[in-house]
């Protein structure tokens, strides 16, 4: 049935297809309950793009929603508690119908508001309806201090007294907030501590006792609303509270977090970086870069010089991502190259992604956030490192260095000219097939492979990096540090050196 097709009468209303849909005990919750019901009969997807909920979250909303909860999402930042909440619209009718005219889209069986009930009784099955799409049933609003009663349930309106000649207690001079207008729809508030006590006391007593006072006036609105809420749990002490009542009265509480593995990581900020974009160079990511880019931020949240309760925002690594690209693609556009390949000095381009989303202890404070970002992405460097080349020997690399070699970075430099400086050092290039490249891969590919190899051996030091951005030889350890090594690690194995970790090293490292 087209739009045009749909009834516009209440009388059409009953007569049609609809009616069933319509009875007076179909509240929302109800056809939230419902539709869901079909779907996992279906199996069908309940809240596509949601990556790493599957066996935590999801099931938990299912449950809330079969039980006919509000509910509420508690997490840290950047865990996609408000993605969530939005596509809830996915389970409600295509199509709603209401009393034409009405601001609070009443239900044309069972109007609440005083002038609708006069419509219905005076002109009966005449009295005219209207239609809402699903998207237009949800409204959403942000928390803040100063949000007042008036903003969310409604206030007097004076003027519209004037107008109608009503008298200033009649409920028809009421200027309705936000939660009267998402009568028959969703209501989410996000960051509900920050709402100021006053507020929240007035929302529990409309959603459960379905009564207000407004400017003294009692208003008695039986709303038919689901309320989802949204807040992180530092905002409990840092900026307000959830008034023991109201907590009281939301029927679920779901704790959200962060991916749980590594390769959920790597499939969510694949979907959300806008990595998909039209330019004169040709964009390919190596496995190697999007591990790397995934760790700085799993290592960002077990770092103790990072604030554990502001936690660390899947958009850190979405944004270093998109950042690295775009300096591979400033370098690919500079040099005509019809290929545009990340290399591990882009991801320190992209240190401003990642310092303005930590939030330092005290520690970490004292060494400066560039200097922690740049320690994060060299022991991401080195954990992937380790996943490619454990065992491998890369002692003729190392030794190029140790005889006096060495090798300046600059990421303007043009990928083939990459390639052929990277050729002058014994066996690198050849250790590139341990990372899947083939020898007819690209020079942009080649010289990433490349570049990721000394860099990992930098982060293991093997080697080392000067001011200058040049890698060298590493500082040979004194006969004291070998033999307590030697003593507490065992031997190496194979050609790469197991015995000493991640993180800085060598001489005049930058930090």
């Amino acid at each position: 049935m087209t739009h045009s097709d749909l009834p516009r009468t209440l009388g059409a209303l009953n007569a049609s297809r609809f009616s069933d849909r319509l009875q007076p005990h179909r509240t929302l919750k109800e056809e939230l309950r419902s539709n869901l019901i079909c779907k996992l009969d279906r199996r069908d997807p309940l809240f596509p793009g949601v990556v790493g909920y599957e066996d935590t979250v999801i099931p938990q909303v299912v449950n809330a929603i079969l039980s006919r909860h509000n509910f509420i999402l508690l997490g840290l930042r950047g865990q996609a508690k408000t993605r969530l909440a939005r596509m809830l619209t996915s389970l409600l009718d295509a199509r709603m119908p209401y009393i034409a005219g009405c601001e609070i889209r009443d239900h044309p069986l069972r109007p609440i508001c005083k002038q609708c009930r006069d419509k219905v009784s005076m002109l009966g099955e005449d009295t005219p309806i209207a239609w809402i799409a699903a998207e237009d049933r949800y409204i959403e609003k942000l928390a803040t201090p100063d949000v007042t009663i008036a903003d969310m349930i409604g206030n007097i309106d004076p003027i519209k007294a004037a107008r109608s000649g009503q008298d200033i207690s009649n409920e028809l001079t009421i200027h309705y907030g936000l939660l009267p207008r998402a009568n028959r729809g969703l209501f989410v508030v996000n960051e509900l501590p920050d709402l100021a006590g006053k507020v929240q006391v007035g929302l529990f007593n409309i959603m459960q006792e379905g009564d207000v006072q407004i400017k003294g006036y009692p208003v008695r609105l039986p709303l038919d609303v689901m309320l989802v809420f949204t807040a992180n749990p530092e905002d409990y002490t840092a900026r307000g509270k959830i008034i023991t009542p109201l907590k009281d009265r939301i029927g679920s509480e779901i704790r959200t977090h962060y991916p749980l593995t590594v390769e959920q990581g790597i499939a969510i900020t694949k979907q959300e970086a806008w990595t998909s974009r039209h330019s004169p160079a040709a964009l390919e990511i190596p496995p190697y870069i999007h591990e790397v880019v995934e760790h700085i931020a799993f290592l960002a949240r077990d770092d103790k010089r990072v604030d554990k309760r502001s936690g660390v925002s899947q958009r850190l690594p979405i944004t270093v991502l998109e950042n690295a690209v775009s300096n591979a693609e400033r370098r690919a556009l500079r040099a005509k190259e019809s290929e545009t390949v990340p290399r591990i000095l882009d991801l320190y381009a992209a240190l401003p992604s990642i310092t303005g989303k930590l939030e330092l202890e005290y520690e970490g404070e004292l060494k400066g956030g560039d200097a922690v970002a740049r320690e994060l992405i060299r022991n991401a460097v080195g954990k992937v490192f380790n996943s490619y080349f454990e065992g491998v020997n890369l002692r003729q690399v190392v030794q190029w260095f140790e005889l006096g070699g060495a090798l300046r970075l600059d990421e303007t430099i043009p990928a083939a000219e990459m390639v052929q400086q990277l050729g002058r050092i014994q066996d690198l290039l050849q250790a590139t097939d341990k990372l899947g490249l083939s020898e007819n891969e690209s020079d942009a590919m080649r010289a990433s492979a490349g570049e990721f190899i000394l860099e990992g051996l930098y982060a293991h030091k093997r080697i080392s990096r000067n001011e200058e951005l040049a890698f060298v030889a590493g500082e040979r350890p004194s006969r004291e540090e070998r033999s307590r090594d030697e003593r507490d690690e065992g031997p190496r194995k194979g050609g790469f050196d197991q015995r000493r970790g991640g993180g800085g090293g060598g001489r005049r490292n930058l930090n």
